[in-house]
């Protein structure tokens, strides 16, 4: 059952980050400084690579926060709130932003991905709890 717990709340997490990607899209690839074309659609090959990279890294984030969540004995979901913003708030957007910001990235795309880690991992948090 933990296992289903885990991958609901990765798909849970990916389909809030597809939602707010999809929403943030002009201002993230100029954040992003991505090149676009003509009519404004990023430039590339199309691959599918940085779905399954996406997928796969929240199978690993939800996993180990069932881990940490259970190490820490957070059951309810209101716990599962605090603890999965918590994990998003104080550890992966911290991360996130001193990488961006030693590789002079655009403070813009700190908040946009910030806020997607916060987000995401508060979703993963009650869906985590929730069952």
């Amino acid at each position: 059952m933990e296992l289903l717990n885990v991958v609901a709340a990765a798909l849970a997490a990916f389909a809030f980050g597809a939602v707010w990607y999809m929403s943030m899209s002009k201002a993230w690839i100029r954040a992003a400084e991505i090149p676009v074309d003509a009519s404004g659609k990023p430039q590339g090959n199309g691959s599918a690579m940085p779905f399954v990279v996406g997928l796969v890294a929240m199978l690993v984030v939800a996993g180990m926060m069932r881990h940490v969540f259970a190490m820490s004995g957070l059951t309810t979901v209101g716990q599962g709130v605090m603890g999965g913003f918590g994990i998003g708030a104080f550890l992966i957007t911290p991360w996130v932003a001193m990488n961006y910001a030693f590789g002079m990235r655009k403070p813009a795309l700190t908040l946009i991905d910030g806020v997607n880690s916060v987000v995401g991992c508060t979703i993963m948090g009650v869906v985590l709890n929730a069952f």
